[in-house]
């Protein structure tokens, strides 16, 4: 048997390729938790920067002095509603937690008293397995319960910890100065130190993932904003209004979170919200919810095509895989984060995925 060297030597070195860049994208991910705050103000400055042109096309003002004006208009917005939203939440977290236990003791009175009310006797159930089914509806809801009560318990440990949040605060508002400010300088900084072959290469991949990744979130960003702004506004004046909306802020939260997964949406948190409510009596706040993702999803409707240009290519089996993976990997956050690594994924693999991932690495030419 002749074995071919030379072969399984590109395939080797296909496949090291492979597994290199995907060390990279690991290291890469981590950095970017780590280093977090200058994360966040470098996708702030990309977000501001058609602001900071804007003043110096109009005004004539240098670079510094447009990027001040704005930097101080962003921090005044930010950090406004940065306490706005560590002080609601933090009481609206502490209420929730607090009240808990009986919401859930009522939740599950209402599903007893349904598997109760349900003719079971059409379809011949033995009280054995109505037993079963009422004991899966308490477990799940014990489940939901705890799930529920570990992220509000994080997410009160997280705002009471003000030393930490204040520092990532500040580092985040400094380092988005400096990037604004000094961007043309950090920029040269960066083509001095790294090779130029370096650079080449890193301008092209970053264009690519600048066109589909970057204008994908882009888009999405703009319509969870939005989302989550009417979700707000309007609960807030139903609550106003008289209407039995507890805890306003964290629905619109979740609402937002929800909606910016892809496949579901913010119907997915709303028409089972306003159902439960109709079957509670409370039909009037039903119908003012539908009314309200009516107002959201027409919003959207007439948004999407001006914010998303093209569609990213990706089939939903494939994000739903993603979203999953990311569920099991990290929990909640990687159902966001799953199919942004896909999106990564195939931009930086596009050759591999186009030719066949497998055919091009074992191929023999």
């Amino acid at each position: 048997m002749i074995i071919d060297f030379s072969y399984w030597t590109r395939v080797l070195k296909r496949i090291a390729y492979v597994v290199f860049i995907l060390l990279g994208l690991y290291i890469t991910l981590k950095l970017s938790i780590f280093y977090m705050p200058f994360l966040i103000a470098f996708i702030i400055s990309l977000i501001i920067e058609p602001a900071i042109k804007f003043i110096m096309k109009k005004t004539n003002l240098t670079r510094r002095a447009s990027s001040i004006i704005i930097f101080v208009v962003v921090l005044a917005i930010l950090l406004g509603g940065i306490t706005w939203g560590i002080i609601t939440l933090f009481s609206e977290s502490s209420s929730l937690l607090q009240g808990l236990n009986d919401y859930f003791d009522k939740a599950y009175i209402q599903v007893k008293n349904f598997i109760s009310s349900f003719q079971f006797d059409k379809i011949k159930l033995s009280q054995e397995i109505l037993n079963v089914i009422q004991n899966s509806a308490g477990e799940l809801l014990n489940t939901a319960s705890s799930w529920l009560r570990d992220a509000l318990t994080s997410l009160i440990n997280f705002i009471t910890s003000l030393p930490t949040i204040a520092i990532c605060i500040g580092i985040t508002f400094v380092a988005l100065y400096f990037i604004c400010v000094d961007k043309i300088y950090i920029l040269d900084q960066i083509e001095h130190h790294v090779p130029k072959i370096w650079v080449k290469k890193f301008s092209k991949h970053l264009q690519d993932l600048i066109q589909t990744l970057g204008g994908y979130l882009k888009a999405q960003v703009s319509l969870i904003i939005v989302s989550f702004v009417i979700s707000l506004i309007g609960l807030y004046i139903l609550q106003f209004a008289g209407f039995s909306v507890h805890y306003p802020l964290l629905m619109a939260l979740f609402i937002g979170f929800v909606d910016a997964l892809p496949i579901l949406g913010s119907g997915a948190v709303m028409i089972p919200w306003a159902i439960i409510c109709g079957l509670n009596g409370d039909i009037n706040l039903g119908i003012a919810i539908i009314v309200l993702l009516i107002i959201m999803s027409v919003a959207r409707q007439i948004l999407e095509p001006k914010l998303v240009s093209k569609n990213i290519g990706v089939h939903p089996i494939f994000t739903l895989i993603a979203m999953y993976t990311g569920f099991k990997l990290i929990g909640i956050v990687g159902l966001l984060i799953g199919p942004i690594v896909l999106i990564i994924f195939k931009n930086i693999f596009a050759n591999l995925i186009d030719k066949g991932v497998i055919k091009t690495i074992f191929d023999k030419k």
